[in-house]
């Protein structure tokens, strides 16, 4: 009677785990505070962007929208966290490319599989300022190459793996510089290494530098997308300066665990674009030097691929790793 008394204390218990979990399956979302894991540090333009979307979404909702910071291992700390997440749409990971575009190219081993993560959005682009400090006296892209062709110039990144890190190995192929990676936690930090002058220069996130430039501390060299940018329409493009080569833009992604059911990622993708195509969120986008793109389903994987692809030819041509 014991064993059978056991037996179906144990079936009742797992017929109302099932139930519970259909029943959260089944249940409108969001019927629950949504964690936003930003797999960068606060301040930066993926965290900026977060808190912004999430605004808007807790005000239709009714229901919070929570941002983490999460940064570490060029975003593979918070990318970890939300793969290993339920797949139930309360975990989701703000970021930008590098975690599936970067990183598997120049790590040994990855803290989890590709398949584990797939984009909801890829929200939009945006491209990286060259920047010096003043002390340096380049005034252009010219004179900046001429120099970092004949010594070693002292250049800082967000960290390992960073869309400035890929800049500077970029350019040391494609231009035969002598640029020497100098990692931060971040962008802000990297932005204040030039500031201080504790690096000679750096090709970080637009909005960061911008205010240094406006009040005199960095020297804007170029911008790296393709178009001049919007909120620095007088400082030309690496192409204009005669290095289409050094080209790079860095796409900003919303992801969700690799298993997450099809119609909640239409759910979910459908709340997130809307949201994002209202006049305050398209300033804001604006604000931070972003191009929409608002890429979903198939698109957003196919995007994400080829800049893979296109990263790839590049780390493996100059042999960029991080142990």
């Amino acid at each position: 009677m014991h064993k059978s008394f056991l037996r179906t204390c144990l079936l009742a218990s797992l017929s109302l785990l099932v139930s519970s979990a259909t029943i959260a399956q089944n249940a409108p979302w969001p019927s629950k505070p949504v964690k936003f894991v930003n797999s960068w540090p606060a301040g930066g333009p993926s965290d900026v962007l977060a808190r912004a979307v999430g605004d808007v979404l807790q005000k239709q909702f009714g229901q919070a929208f929570v941002v983490e910071n999460k940064p570490g291992a060029a975003g593979s700390v918070g990318a970890d966290l939300v793969a290993k997440s339920m797949p139930d749409g309360y975990s989701l990971l703000w970021g930008i490319d590098t975690t599936h575009t970067i990183n598997p190219h120049i790590y040994k081993s990855m803290p989890f599989k590709e398949s584990d993560l797939k984009p909801l959005v890829v929200i939009s682009n945006s491209g990286l300022l060259l920047g010096v400090h003043p002390s340096t006296g380049f005034k252009t892209v010219k004179d900046f190459m001429q120099a970092a062709r004949e010594r070693s110039l002292n250049f800082s990144s967000g960290g390992n793996g960073s869309p400035g890190h890929l800049w500077v190995n970029m350019s040391n192929v494609s231009a035969a510089t002598r640029l020497v990676h100098v990692p931060y936690r971040g962008n802000s930090p990297a932005v204040m290494a030039v500031v201080s002058g504790e690096v000679e220069g750096g090709t970080l996130a637009t909005p960061g530098m911008l205010p240094q430039v406006k009040g005199g501390k960095v020297t804007a060299l170029a911008v790296t997308s393709r178009k001049r940018s919007r909120l620095a329409p007088d400082v030309p493009t690496v192409a204009e300066a005669g290095f289409k080569d050094l080209e790079s833009e860095v796409l900003y992604v919303v992801m969700a665990p690799g298993n997450t059911p099809e119609p909640l990622m239409q759910t979910m993708a459908k709340a997130i674009t809307d949201a994002l195509t209202r006049p305050e969120l398209q300033a804001r986008l604006n604000d931070l030097d972003m191009a929409y793109e608002g890429l979903t389903g198939t698109a957003a994987n196919t995007r994400l691929k080829k800049l893979s692809d296109q990263y790839g030819r590049v780390i493996r041509a100059t042999g960029m790793k991080v142990d």
